[in-house]
């Protein structure tokens, strides 16, 4: 099948939007971000993306200078403004702490003015991975969990205050413990740590339950272990993939759930040889894709785009298992 590498997915109103801020045109944000009021997955989804097309332009600043009074224009300008500084800071540029500055004096601005809303909160926790040192108090807080080090946790409190396991919340989390000087020579313990804490505390519907899966990806980029698949078949990755399964891909609507998850779980499940379950998921995947897990946990075959390969290999052995599980029709009377 001809597959779609779109991060909007199934969220054909986003896919708008965000075409026709790639075309210099925001009304489309707009309305899209009034319609989406305070449902807090949606918002915060949907103005991640957003910020991504838009940080490439001047749209977003444009947006504010027609309509200084409207928050949603604040809001996107803020995320913006940390799209842009996590660019410099991954390309190592001169005025990343400059870029970082002007973003987080942005979100404490919006975080005074609409004091309910989680999403200035997560950019200041995505601002936090900037920090590698820890240089600012609010990056070196004590975790209630032993295990853990230092880190962003009263910002993800603000965050947990108003939309308790906020998706992204959790996951700027995992790129801050990530960024951590001298994380990888530790075997990336803090993360699989952080992920095993978060989806033991069984978030029901919550995609959350994924975070360790999320965590033994990174555990692959860090290290090449010619043995490493056998974990998806093992307790407990397995018992984390069903529950995520089971708890989360079952019972969330199917419209909320991001294109990443769905890959990653899909790819969980097909190497924990779960290949009935596996095929729900590609099922409710459609043709939307991202290059992510694929592009890291590939075998390296001969093929122009491995990590799509094994995509379309995955999928196809979970549709043909499943279709071979499927009682037969009986006769016609």
């Amino acid at each position: 099948m001809r597959l779609v590498y779109h991060p909007a997915g199934h969220d054909d109103d986003l896919r708008v939007a965000l075409v026709e801020l790639q075309a210099g045109r925001w009304k489309s944000a707009r309305e899209l971000l009034g319609k989406t009021g305070t449902h807090w997955t949606l918002r915060t989804s949907r103005t991640q993306l957003l910020a991504v097309a838009a940080a490439r332009s001047d749209v977003v600043d444009v947006w504010l200078a027609e309509e200084p009074d409207s928050y949603d224009a604040q809001l996107m300008a803020v995320r913006v403004a940390v799209e842009r500084t996590l660019r410099a800071h991954r390309q190592q540029h001169p005025r990343t702490l400059e870029f970082e500055t002007r973003a987080r004096r942005a979100a404490l601005l919006a975080a005074r003015r609409t004091p309910y809303d989680p999403v200035p909160w997560v950019c200041l926790l995505a601002l936090a991975q900037v920090d590698a040192q820890q240089l600012r108090q609010e990056h070196r807080m004590r975790s209630a969990e032993p295990m853990l080090p230092s880190g962003p946790w009263g910002l993800l409190y603000e965050v947990n205050q108003r939309d308790p396991y906020n998706r992204e919340a959790y996951h700027r989390v995992l790129q801050f413990l990530l960024s951590l000087d001298g994380l990888r020579a530790s075997s990336l313990a803090a993360v699989v740590d952080f992920a095993w804490s978060v989806a033991g505390q069984r978030p029901v519907g919550s995609p959350l339950l994924l975070l360790p899966a999320y965590a033994q990806i990174e555990q692959r980029r860090a290290r090449t272990d010619p043995l490493w698949r056998r974990q998806w078949a093992e307790d407990p990755a397995l018992g984390y993939t069903l529950n995520a399964f089971h708890d989360w891909f079952r019972k969330a609507p199917p419209g909320l759930c991001s294109v990443s998850d769905l890959n990653h779980l899909a790819y969980a499940l097909w190497a924990g040889h779960q290949y009935l379950e596996a095929s729900e998921v590609f099922e409710a995947m459609g043709p939307y894709a991202t290059r992510e897990p694929w592009a890291s946990v590939h075998d390296g075959a001969a093929a122009a785009d491995p990590g799509e390969a094994l995509l379309l290999r995955a999928r196809a052995e979970s549709l043909s298992f499943s279709r071979k599980r499927r009682p037969r029709a009986g006769p016609h009377p």
